[in-house]
């Protein structure tokens, strides 16, 4: 069924508190284990209606936030869900005490229960009014970014749509784009700081309600971390600090001198690669959707019927417009075994990286909605899922030159580069998350401060200047999953390492890794993170082995590489 013709209708709350404690009542009567898991498949499919129904309006929403019917009616849904979770909890406890559990265990294994113990401590009905207020001041900061309305080059612009400007190769063009963007947050910047630092206080605030200390033992449970701790993301922080930053000083470095800026460089000239541009797609936004069906097709037969399906139901939303929310993103639609891609085109390289990304989401999740029958496990915690994502833009270099033409090989450095390039960054936000939320009483003033101090440590290359915003230590208040997914950003990280293993798997032997790849999407949730990447064959980010490898790797094959394809 077409995105458009999926029906969306209010949730009837009531009625669902009553089928699901209707539910928790049979499951708890059940007199036999069959008994017991055949309601456990009728709560499921109860809950994949609901979720189907709020997430119609999330996408409607976000598509376009001015649109007053969705902007209420997601203003209402996030007033209920955290009413349903209370109900979902019941039947998670009435699973958990089931006489049953060994046959459940027996049947789908134990992380069903893993998984659910942790949901257990992520709530209880005194923190339902927290909960909704998180979600208001998430859905406060969402419509803050898509409305901003930038002036530049005589037009208004939203971020996305200035991104191309902030890449330009003439350096004052650029540096206006930056500094255009710096203003339009400084003259918000109040109200960034208020929301954020009511997240923080009321996350604080539900973490010790749970009986933590402050919010960062909730976080981890919310982000479901069933196969590492604290200590692990501490040590995986130092791993990058060793083995990480060098390598993407080096590359800054390099850069410095192609481009002729002193070292270290601001925001404005670390954005350029190349003195001539950055290498971008050729042609219109159509051409890159259709370059990019190409690709699927011949990638696999599985992957021509996913593409198929998507664009036969118009299941993308990819051009950037006034009042769409910022950012891209996946997601699925229970009901229809449907994914959606959200995107925001701009004419820069991110347009493919984004949908080949996003489309790595979505073909697991429509695997998985077909060859995995139990919901719990159709998929994997949130590192296991960028996997998918971003080892998936990497099989996509086989058909870079159907997006890039004479820059393929260009697009594939900076590609490979900024991939290193960003582990830095993404564990810098993860850090200066666990200082946030270790101590929420920070003003904004110190948040800021504290943001300079790790940019020190993890991007050495950056100097602090006069662009606005960005050169006060504010950066941070861009990286939307900071306010609306904490302790997010760091999965990027771990599944950045795992997809530079699938790309250096792929120089070797392509179908090779691309089979590797295709039995870790079939597991979908099956195992967890950890037991997923041992089940595909490949090194643990924990270990610091997995990171000497890669930058062995992936340093040579940028050091080799030939500067002239770079023009």
């Amino acid at each position: 069924m077409k995105l458009q013709d999926m029906v969306y209708e209010r949730p009837n709350v009531e009625e669902l508190k009553v089928q699901i404690k209707g539910l928790v009542d049979e499951f708890k009567a059940a007199s036999t284990f069959e008994e017991a898991d055949a309601v456990r498949a009728r709560y499921d499919e109860l809950f994949d209606h609901y979720e189907t129904l709020a997430t119609l309006c999330y996408i409607r929403h976000s598509v376009n936030t001015k649109d007053e019917y969705y902007d209420k009616e997601q203003q209402w849904n996030d007033e209920q869900m955290p009413i349903i979770q209370e109900y979902s909890q019941m039947f998670t406890e009435a699973l958990l005490e089931s006489k049953f559990r060994p046959q459940f265990e027996d049947k789908y294994g134990d992380l069903l229960f893993i998984n659910a113990e942790m949901e257990k401590r992520t709530f209880k009905p005194e923190i339902i009014a927290d909960l909704q207020a998180e979600n208001k001041l998430v859905t406060d900061y969402e419509k803050l970014l898509a409305s901003a309305q930038i002036d530049f080059e005589g037009k208004k612009m939203t971020i996305s749509e200035l991104l191309p400007y902030k890449q330009d190769a003439d350096d004052k063009l650029r540096l206006d784009a930056w500094t255009a963007e710096g203003n339009f947050y400084m003259e918000n910047k109040a109200e960034l700081d208020r929301l954020y630092d009511d997240l923080v206080k009321v996350r604080d605030k539900m973490g010790k309600a749970l009986g933590h200390s402050n919010y960062i033992p909730l976080g981890y449970d919310r982000m479901t971390r069933n196969s590492y701790t604290k200590d692990d993301v501490d040590r995986f922080r130092k791993a990058v600090v060793k083995y990480i930053v060098p390598l993407a000083d080096k590359i800054y470095r390099d850069q410095a001198k192609r481009i002729g800026k002193d070292y270290p460089m601001n925001y404005a000239d670390a954005a350029l690669m190349f003195r001539d541009g950055m290498a971008k797609p050729q042609g219109t936004a159509d051409d890159i959707l259709a370059h990019g069906k190409k690709f699927y097709h011949e990638l696999s037969p599985e992957t021509t019927e996913f593409i198929d399906f998507m664009y036969d139901n118009d299941l993308l939303d990819v051009l950037s417009k006034d009042g769409k929310a910022v950012g891209g993103y996946c997601t699925e639609i229970p009901d229809y075994q449907a994914e959606f891609i959200f995107a925001n085109f701009n004419g820069t390289a991110d347009d493919v990286e984004t949908v080949t990304h996003e489309a790595g989401h979505a073909f697991a999740g429509y695997v998985a909605a077909r060859e995995i029958d139990f919901k719990a496990y159709r998929n994997p915690t949130m590192e296991s899922c960028e996997i998918h994502s971003m080892s998936m833009e990497f099989f996509a270099w086989k058909w870079a030159e159907g997006f890039f033409g004479p820059k393929t090989e260009k697009f594939k450095y900076q590609h490979l580069a900024g991939a290193l390039k960003f582990i830095p960054y993404g564990t810098m936000v993860d850090h200066f998350q666990h200082i946030a939320y270790e101590h929420p009483e920070l003003t904004p003033k110190q948040r800021d401060e504290e943001w300079k101090k790790l940019t020190a440590i993890y991007m050495p290359w950056i100097k602090m200047d006069e662009i606005p915003f960005f050169g006060d230590g504010a950066a941070w208040q861009r990286q939307h999953h900071i306010y609306s997914y904490p302790f997010y950003y760091i999965d990027y990280c771990f599944a950045q390492t795992v997809a530079l293993e699938f790309w250096a798997f792929m120089q070797k032997d392509f179908d090779a890794a691309w089979e590797a790849y295709l039995k870790l999407v079939r597991l979908g949730g099956t195992k967890t993170f950890n037991g997923l990447v041992d089940a595909a064959g490949l090194d643990n980010p924990f270990d610091e082995e997995a990171f000497k490898k890669i930058c062995e790797t992936a340093g040579a094959w940028l050091d080799d590489f030939d500067e002239s394809k770079l023009s």
